[in-house]
C-alpha cells in the first residue's frame, strides 16, 4: 500500500486537516450509517489523530487516540475508526488498526486498549489482538460491544 501516516495532537492539525477528518466522519458516521448524532463531542481536543493519506495526501482512514483514563478510565483507548468507502475491500481497516495500536503504544505505553466496537466487527477486531468484555450496549442505534486489547507481554529469551 501506498500510504503515508501523520498522527498529531488536535492543536496541530492543520485546518485543511480538520476539515478532512470532520468531512470523512460525517460521511460515514452521520450519513451511511443513516445516524444524525453530534460527531464533535468535545473529545477532539483531547485526543491524537492518526491520518491515513493516499497517494494524493487525500484522507483514507482515520482514527482518535487517547492516553490512559482520558476516554475510559485505566485504559488507553482507539476510538471515531473510520475509513473511507474508496479505499475499503484492500485491508485499509487492518492497516488501520495495526497502526493505531503501533502508535497508541509509542505515545502512551504499553497499556491495555479499549474500544466502543460496532458489533458486525467482533471477529475483526479479535483478529487484532482484542477480546469481548462481555459489556454489549447500543449507541445510535447501533448494537457495539467494548472490547480490550490486553498489554502483550514479550516472550523471555534464555
Amino acid at each position: 500500500m501506498d500510504f503515508s501516516i501523520k498522527c498529531v495532537p488536535f492543536y496541530e492539525l492543520s485546518l485543511d486537516e480538520l476539515y478532512s477528518i470532520m468531512i470523512l466522519r460525517q460521511e460515514v458516521f452521520v450519513v451511511e450509517q443513516n445516524c444524525p448524532f453530534v460527531d464533535a463531542d468535545a473529545k477532539d481536543q483531547l485526543a491524537w489523530h492518526l491520518m491515513v493519506l493516499d497517494q494524493n495526501h487525500k484522507l483514507a482512514a482515520y482514527t482518535r487516540l487517547f492516553d490512559k483514563s482520558v476516554y475510559y478510565e485505566d485504559y488507553t483507548s482507539i476510538g471515531r475508526v473510520v475509513t473511507s468507502a474508496h479505499k475499503r475491500g484492500c485491508g485499509m481497516g487492518k492497516f488501520l488498526i495495526q497502526k493505531s495500536i503501533e502508535k497508541t503504544i509509542e505515545l502512551f505505553g504499553n497499556e491495555p486498549i479499549k474500544i466502543g466496537a460496532q458489533s458486525y466487527l467482533i471477529k475483526f477486531y479479535q483478529s487484532l489482538g482484542f477480546e469481548l468484555t462481555g459489556n454489549d450496549y447500543i449507541e445510535d442505534g447501533i448494537e457495539h460491544t467494548y472490547m480490550i486489547r490486553p498489554i502483550i507481554v514479550a516472550p523471555i529469551s534464555l
